[in-house]
């Protein structure tokens, strides 16, 4: 390939840094075309259970005998980082803002693949907020780094339609894969330093900031398209979620309906379908398909309201 050949007559020195899993695929196809000197990713946690999950990348990079660092501050690792010599740092999803000493050290740059349309949507959740904000597109940006948070210079976009069929793990692996391949366009001119870099326009910037619990729990008094679209970007992690006798529901997948019912309250259960449970919102019916009771496993929202030993029409979903 010719970006191989080009690279390695570059004697490229990559760190990556990156954490969940929407960097895998990144990750993996600059092992395959051009090596990775280390990884840096967020370090492993303790379960429940008493066993340490790894993050995705780092399960990559032990795959490959990859040296791996897990900082809990960047910070900490700064002088073993810089020693690697690293000429190009590429970061995706890593969860920590670099240095300044980091920064500028690498003759190519540090630049940063997200999973949004730049200056929209900086931060830590863009894919699902995207979706809960009812948008109709994202996409995918490569910046060159600077010390704010995803503020650096645009070198690349690549944009994508957001579909009512989408949610938030749909639309996460379809950026992902977008991402990749957006990079291996862009990195011949970063290489060569002959790309065109963008600033970024302050004044457009919004934010994507961190999930918290509260965005979890559904407000049947918004509309039936806000509900629809919070079920769809909490889905299928960490899940948007009412209260059915007092125990949490998740809804993990719903449609809309036509149907007003305009004697019901917000919340309340309108009707059984073949397919589905009808829930009033503020203004019209939502359909929930796909329900996860607390204790219980995830099934059909049909097989739910047949396995209930009361009527459950007229039920507040709270």
């Amino acid at each position: 390939m010719e970006l191989t050949k080009m690279i390695g007559s570059k004697k490229l020195r990559i760190v990556f840094m990156g954490t969940p899993k929407f960097a895998v695929p990144i990750l993996d196809v600059l092992i395959e075309l051009v090596g990775v000197r280390a990884v840096v990713t967020q370090p492993s946690r303790l379960k429940k259970d008493g066993q340490y999950i790894s993050p995705p990348v780092k399960q990559v990079a032990d795959k490959h005998l990859i040296l791996v660092l897990q900082p809990e501050d960047i910070k900490e690792n700064m002088v073993e980082i810089l020693s690697l010599e690293p000429n190009l740092i590429i970061t995706c999803a890593y969860g920590q803002i670099l240095p300044k000493e980091i920064l500028e050290y690498p003759k190519y740059g540090c630049i940063n693949i997200h999973a949004s349309l730049l200056p929209k949507l900086r931060g830590g959740a863009p894919i699902q907020r995207a979706i809960i904000k009812g948008f109709e597109k994202t996409g995918v940006t490569i910046m060159m780094m600077d010390q704010g948070l995803d503020s650096g210079d645009i070198i690349a976009s690549r944009e994508i339609t957001i579909s009512d069929e989408d949610n938030a793990s749909s639309l996460h692996d379809k950026l992902s894969l977008l991402g990749r391949d957006l990079l291996l366009e862009t990195l011949p001119d970063v290489i060569n330093q002959t790309a065109k870099l963008t600033p970024q326009n302050r004044e457009e910037a919004t934010y994507a900031l961190t999930l918290t619990a509260k965005d979890e729990k559904i407000d049947f008094h918004k509309t039936a398209r806000e509900v629809f679209n919070q079920i769809r970007g909490l889905s299928e992690y960490p899940g948007a979620y009412c209260l059915f006798n007092d125990k949490r529901l998740k809804i993990y997948q719903a449609r809309l309906s036509t149907n007003f019912f305009e004697e019901a309250l917000p919340g309340e259960i309108t009707a059984i379908y073949e397919d589905g449970i009808g829930v009033k919102t503020g203004n019209r019916e939502i359909i929930l398909e796909k329900v996860k009771l607390e204790g219980k496993n995830m099934m059909s929202a049909a097989e739910f309201a047949k396995g209930q030993q009361e009527n459950i029409i007229g039920k507040l979903l709270k």
